[in-house]
């Protein structure tokens, strides 16, 4: 959706997909504000607090409930969105500052993350 760019500064986002994002309507159905909450889904572990943030635009999709866009909908749709196209730049660890190793292991596979 938002894609990348990898250079000497590192991974960041494509500013030209951004203009898109930057540009989208509040949702004005149950079928657009999931749509946008299963884009914005996709990069959750990007946003911080993602579930507390999304949680008014979550509620819309109840079983009976009635479907009011009210404004703590709008500030939660108008932050995810600003959230999704801030640039991040991932770099390269600086190897003279400690790291850390996270670990997570199922039955059939294994994983880890290296961290600063």
């Amino acid at each position: 959706m938002l894609g990348h760019k990898v250079s000497k500064r590192g991974l960041e986002v494509d500013r030209a997909k951004v203009e898109v994002i930057e540009k989208l309507p509040p949702s004005i159905s149950v079928k657009g504000v999931r749509s946008f909450l299963g884009h914005a889904g996709f990069y959750r572990r990007f946003i911080k607090d993602f579930s507390k943030t999304a949680r008014p635009m979550c509620s819309l999709l109840e079983k009976e409930m009635k479907f009011v866009f009210d404004e703590k909908c709008l500030q939660a749709f108008e932050l995810l969105k600003k959230r999704l196209i801030e640039a991040h730049i991932l770099i390269a660890p600086n190897w003279k500052l400690p790291c850390e190793l996270m670990c997570d292991a199922n039955d059939i596979a294994v994983g880890a993350v290296l961290g600063q």
